[in-house]
């Protein structure tokens, strides 16, 4: 089906991951119909736009020359034309260039269009097994160690599930700061290569993962995501063994939200902390 857009705009269009046949209709027609891409790396994305017959003019939008080429595309937009974004892969602006480009376009009025599609992080959270009800992402970590511990222990008492990147040379060193700061037993779960040939999707414990891939140097390869359960502790201590009890018995019967509510009216413990606690217990069975 063509796109026939009334008014011009910039469409952040999401590419694959791994596998060239991860995109969706929408999105190679979105390509086809635009008048420029912008892509983090021409020669990367040349070669997923050739094996879908591709041939939009491709220019290069990165780091280093995204402020002024921004300013440039959103003018041609205002004239008439429309521009595409994309990254290496996956979906723009996590963690890769684009905020900047699409930040022009909404100061400007131009409309921003959003093409959904593969998120690494999305993909690696929905075959974790952890809470993906509240997550919250970090993206990689510092490369020096003071600063990659630092920023782990601002995160040790989060609650929510973790989520990472992290590049294949720190992957170890990674792993071990992150036993160190959140203890051996922690589950979390390594997803490398999602979607290619070598995808690998393994879940334990720190201290576990952190030996596994520190032994194995195809570990170290890839691209990489790991998910860490966030802490469990903080939230369930602060429930009184009264509540606790309410709650086990509710979540048998009405889900995480009706249940942290009625108990709220019976104890007076904020909701927010008992939804909390049904989270970090997962009992419900609605």
């Amino acid at each position: 089906m063509s796109i026939e857009p009334s008014i011009s705009a910039l469409y952040v269009v999401a590419t694959p991951i791994g596998n060239l046949h991860d995109i969706s209709q929408r999105a190679i027609d979105t390509l086809n119909m635009v008048d420029i891409i912008a892509a983090e790396d021409t020669r990367h994305s040349r070669t997923l736009l050739e094996f879908h017959s591709i041939d939009t003019k491709l220019i290069s939008l990165h780091e280093h020359n995204e402020r002024g080429r921004s300013v440039s595309l959103v003018e041609q937009i205002k004239l008439g034309k429309n521009v595409a974004l994309i990254s290496d892969a996956g979906t723009p602006l996590i963690s890769d260039p684009g905020f900047r480009l699409v930040g022009e376009a909404h100061s400007n009025g131009v409309r921003v269009c959003p093409i959904p599609g593969p998120c690494a992080a999305i993909a690696a959270l929905s075959a974790s097994g952890l809470a993906s009800d509240r997550f919250c992402f970090e993206g990689f970590l510092a490369s020096k160690s003071h600063a990659r511990l630092m920023r782990l222990r601002e995160l040790q008492n989060e609650s929510r599930t973790m989520v990472f990147y992290e590049a294949p040379h720190r992957i170890v060193e990674s792993l071990k700061s992150m036993q160190e700061v959140f203890g051996a037993d922690r589950p979390a779960m390594l997803a490398r290569e999602i979607s290619k040939t070598f995808e690998t999707i393994k879940r334990s414990g720190l201290q576990e993962l952190a030996d596994w891939v520190a032994d194995d140097s195809n570990q170290q390869r890839g691209e990489i995501v790991v998910l860490v359960e966030g802490d469990r502790s903080s939230s369930v201590a602060e429930v009184t063994e009264e509540a606790s009890k309410i709650m086990d018995v509710l979540l048998r019967e009405l889900s995480k939200k009706q249940a942290s509510s009625l108990c709220s009216q019976i104890t007076g413990i904020s909701k927010k902390l008992l939804y909390q606690y049904a989270l970090n217990v997962g009992l419900d069975t609605i």
